[in-house]
């Protein structure tokens, strides 16, 4: 696989940061094999060695969970589905309130948005996460995102079928 086609392939697995996959690309090419274990590896070693400025773009291009951009219809496929599969597309008013409430505090606390891989889970369970990771500090959220960043692209090549 080529440079193009491999970005082209892999480059959305991080929101929105296809210069993972080019750096992942340039640092050892196409993983051999190449399985969703070997392009993870790659993607998440060039995420993790990032610049900490790098790193905090990574996060900041998530979407809220429940919040504009869901509402707007204008998230990436990926994250629609998520979101839709934990069933934040069918919220109640009090619980996109409280959605909304916690988006809003978490994202002035922290300066990125709240980010959970929201797979297996449901609203009760991301709600419960939210409340208690607001009162982390900035440093432990940081890298609790991060870390929920890359089982986010994990989770994604696997559903590729890789």
């Amino acid at each position: 696989m080529d440079r193009n086609a491999f970005v082209a392939r892999f480059g959305g697995v991080f929101e929105h940061s296809p210069w993972i996959a080019e750096r992942a690309f340039d640092a050892s090419g196409t993983p051999s094999p190449l399985t969703a274990q070997a392009v993870h590896a790659a993607l998440a070693a060039e995420f993790r060695a990032a610049s900490d400025e790098e790193r905090l773009g990574v996060l900041r291009a998530h979407p809220d969970l429940a919040g504009k951009l869901a509402v707007a219809g204008q998230l990436t496929e990926d994250s629609r589905a998520e979101q839709k599969g934990a069933g934040l597309d069918r919220l109640t008013e009090t619980e996109f309130a409280r959605f909304t409430d916690l988006n809003t505090r978490y994202q002035s606390k922290f300066g990125f948005p709240f980010i959970i891989a929201v797979k297996g889970l449901d609203k009760d369970d991301i709600l419960a996460a939210f409340e208690r990771r607001i009162h982390n500090s900035r440093l432990t959220e940081f890298d609790t995102a991060a870390h929920e960043v890359e089982k986010i692209a994990r989770l994604r090549l696997e559903a590729m079928g890789w």
